[in-house]
């Protein structure tokens, strides 16, 4: 069965606090009628703490898109390489045993994606697959190891390195004033996050069962509009209530394998703010305690879209785990309003690797160069 293996978490150096971010607000937008209101809204999100690529001088102009996206590219190529040798290593693979690559971001855009880079630049096999994933904002992290275990489990000796790059503060609209906006100038962060799924081999939470679970009807909740400045952020009034729709997918998904959703003994989560987890602990009658690796993600780090998820995992794996055998969840929220949900047991014997002749070139009936 596959198992996805400890993440490796990079985050840039320049660091903006909380109350530097609420300073901001208070000097750019003195005159904003709904500024009290944004106000309040950045102090309640529980961030503490983000990261960004620039420090926040540069990050506060807005010299084109043009420029915006070159910078994605060069921070991209400079920082992801140590994340992805990380991971590989936390697996205990090299480039020439990853058979896929599934590269995640919504805030840069690259074609050919940056999946092609790594092949050209990191040892990666030219017959190594590739799956850009760019339009499932924060639940793409979830979809990333989704996809990653379909493959596994279509092909069990295959692995999959995923690769998330998310730099939200090159989105940053200085003149986009609606609330919802300012609210995400003061909730997001960037980082990189990276990891593998074994098909065989390798110790943290093995696959059992994935799904998705879209809520009708809310598809403009959480959008994009894109622009001649790039991607304006919107987000709806409306998003925080929605784990009243998606907490009973969740329970859903796990009793079709007999699982109590309130029983399990893990739950790494999208945070995407402090009343998702709240609301998810209601819901789903649980104690905050189980959520506190999204909320320590949340508070030092911000929203960090598809890299939440790796990043809480990678706290479950500092604070030691589970026991072996244990049963857990893994679930990341976003646009559609969409879920992406993984059920996963803690596994810390690992399986037998895969055979070391076995390379995976061609789908079947595929000729071998295709």
């Amino acid at each position: 069965m596959a198992t996805l293996c400890r993440p490796a978490i990079a985050v840039p150096e320049h660091i903006i606090t909380r109350e530097q971010t609420l300073d901001l607000a208070r000097e750019l937008h003195a005159g904003h009628p709904q500024l009290p209101l944004a106000l309040r809204l950045i102090a309640n999100t529980g961030v503490r703490t983000r990261h960004l690529v620039q420090p926040i001088e540069e990050t506060l102009r807005h010299p084109g898109l043009t420029t915006r996206n070159a910078r994605y590219e060069t921070e991209a190529k400079a920082r992801v390489p140590e994340a992805v040798r990380r991971a590989l290593s936390h697996a205990e693979l090299a480039p020439r045993d990853i058979d896929m690559i599934v590269y995640v971001s919504c805030t840069g855009f690259m074609m050919p994606s940056m999946t092609a880079w790594l092949i050209n630049t990191m040892g990666f096999r030219p017959q190594t697959r590739q799956l850009p994933i760019a339009q499932l904002g924060c639940a793409a992290g979830g979809a990333a190891i989704n996809r990653a275990h379909d493959f596994c489990t279509a092909y069990p000796y295959a692995n999959v390195l995923i690769v998330c790059c998310e730099f939200c503060s090159l989105c940053y609209q200085p003149t986009d004033l609606a609330v919802g906006n300012l609210l995400s100038n003061g909730l997001f962060g960037d980082a990189i996050a990276t990891a593998v799924v074994r098909g065989r081999g390798g110790t943290g939470v093995r696959l059992d069962h994935n799904g998705s679970h879209l809520v009708p009807g809310t598809e403009d909740w959480i959008s994009y509009a894109i622009r001649d400045t790039g991607f304006h952020f919107m987000l709806d009034k409306r998003v925080p209530g929605t784990m009243a729709d998606l907490a009973p997918a969740l329970r859903d998904m796990a009793a079709l394998r007999d699982w109590n959703i309130s029983d399990l003994a893990f739950y790494i989560v999208h945070a995407g703010g402090p009343r998702i987890l709240d609301d998810l602990c209601t819901h789903l009658n649980l104690p905050p305690a189980m959520f506190r690796y999204s909320r320590a993600t949340l508070t030092e780090r911000g929203n960090i879209a598809s890299a939440v998820v790796f990043d809480a995992l990678e706290r479950f794996f500092d604070d030691g785990g589970a026991d072996h055998t244990a049963q857990g969840l893994i679930a990341g929220f976003g646009p559609g309003i969409t879920a992406e949900i993984t059920l996963g047991t803690w596994n810390t014997t690992g399986e037998p690797d895969r055979p070391p002749t076995h390379r995976l070139t061609a789908l079947p009936g595929a000729p071998a160069h295709a």
